[in-house]
Formats: C-alpha cells, sequence, structure tokens
C-alpha cells in the first residue's frame, strides 16, 4: 500500500524510544512519531502518552528519499481548546531556580517594588549597586578563565 503525504491511516505502536515511536502501518510498513508530534502539550517521556500494542491514528506528514514515512499522531487530530476558546498545549512556562541567579544578571531576582515612588537619588543609588556587582562577577569570571587557560602556555 502506498501512502500519500496528507493521508491519515490507523496503526498500531511497535516500540518506544526518548525520540519518538514506531508506528506499524497498514501493508507491512512502519513509520516514526517523533517526540514533538505526538501531542498538542509538552511530552517529556513517550511513554506516557503511548504504550507498545497500542491503536493510533496518524497522518503522514513526510515520505523522505529512502522511503522513511514521518507521522504525526497531534496533526491527525483537533487540536484540544481551553475554556477560553485558544488551543490549548504548548511547552509549559519555563520554571527558574535559584541556582539560576548565580549564573548571570539576566537571571538575577528583580527587586520587590517599592510603594513609594524613588526619588532620582534613590535610582542611581540602585543603579550603581547593580552595576557594581555585574562588574565585579564579570572580573570573576574572567579571572576564573584566564587561570584555567594560563596553565598551557609556554
Amino acid at each position: 500500500m502506498e501512502f500519500a503525504v496528507g493521508s491519515i491511516v490507523e496503526g498500531k505502536v511497535t516500540g518506544i524510544t526518548k525520540f519518538g515511536a514506531f508506528v506499524s502501518l497498514p501493508g507491512g510498513k512502519s513509520g516514526l512519531v517523533h517526540i514533538s508530534e505526538i501531542a498538542y502539550s509538552y511530552v517529556n517521556e513517550v511513554s506516557e502518552f503511548l504504550k507498545e500494542g497500542q491503536e493510533v491514528k496518524v497522518k503522514v506528514i513526510s515520505i523522505d528519499d529512502s522511503n522513511r514515512i514521518n507521522l504525526s499522531i497531534k496533526q491527525a487530530s483537533q487540536p484540544p481548546v481551553n475554556q477560553a476558546g485558544a488551543p490549548a498545549g504548548g511547552r509549559p512556562p519555563r520554571q527558574f531556580n535559584n541556582n539560576n541567579a548565580n549564573r548571570g544578571a539576566s537571571f538575577a531576582p528583580r527587586p520587590a517594588a517599592n510603594k513609594e515612588p524613588m526619588d532620582f537619588e534613590d535610582r542611581l543609588k540602585q543603579f550603581m549597586q547593580s552595576s557594581d556587582s555585574k562588574l565585579s562577577e564579570l572580573r570573576y569570571m574572567e579571572k576564573k578563565g584566564s587561570s584555567r587557560r594560563g596553565n598551557g602556555r609556554r
């Protein structure tokens, strides 16, 4: 049986990997559903969504020069709708832990906003403290990096 890009067929999951799932198709063919094509929500573990032997509806999204068939489960169905009427799913918002604050100024937590408006002197003081902190961190990183590079020189 020949498959055309865009056709939707029934298949059976025959194998699960870290990067996706292999699906047996009619006519003795098989294809791969990449992890990004399994669900509209973020998929961390394929085994949380699919099991071997499970029947699935898939859409043929491409066939390469080696006749490998790339499939999609999520494109074979309509996206779920949330309460606001918009398509649901997608990657969850990125969360940072306290360890990320030590990696650079861009990850540093912002200070709590004051209830009172800050005058120029307070804003300048805050800027200078922030600037000094960033400069000292950069100097530390440069010193740390130069000591590693210096070991191999003659």
